[in-house]
């Protein structure tokens, strides 16, 4: 990947927060609690879980690889903090700007790399061998999941209110 396609793809992440935002504006008390389906996460839900994979996850990932030589870097299961950090009683408000400052955090550092030090690399549980690159990757994949569940939520709530 080019040093061009990098940052376009960094700045491309720098935007989600935005996106998220822009999204679960408007949204209020029930709404921010509507699931889709058992297995999806809510609004609050998705936000604190971008919150915490950002920081917990990514952060953590891209910060050891660049420190250390092949890190193994644990696996964090999402749907297990939600329950044990009772996502659905915490403040979405918060949750999105702790994302948000995160993910420029990472950004900032990202966008300072050399183009060498992409190619940096760590073990990841469950996935095996990943650089920077790879995790780049991974961040825009999952951004754009998450992206998705609250289009579709919001989407369902804007049915419902018609």
């Amino acid at each position: 990947m080019p040093p061009e396609d990098l940052q376009t793809l960094i700045d491309d992440l720098t935007q989600t927060p935005e996106t998220v935002a822009g999204l679960v504006k408007d949204l209020s008390g029930p709404d921010l609690r509507v699931k889709n389906s058992p297995e999806v996460f809510s609004v609050v839900e998705n936000v604190c879980h971008l919150r915490d994979i950002e920081i917990e996850g990514y952060t953590a990932r891209i910060s050891r690889i660049l420190r250390e030589n092949n890190p193994h870097l644990p696996d964090i299961d999402g749907s297990r903090l939600a329950v044990e950090r009772e996502y659905h009683s915490q403040n979405l408000l918060e949750a999105l700007q702790a994302f948000a400052v995160a993910r420029n955090q990472n950004t900032q550092t990202l966008s300072g790399l050399a183009t060498e030090q992409f190619d940096r690399e760590g073990t990841l549980e469950g996935v095996g061998s990943v650089t920077i690159r790879a995790l780049l990757l991974m961040m825009r994949d999952h951004d754009a999941d998450h992206v998705r569940q609250l289009s579709s939520i919001r989407g369902r709530l804007t049915l419902q209110a018609s």
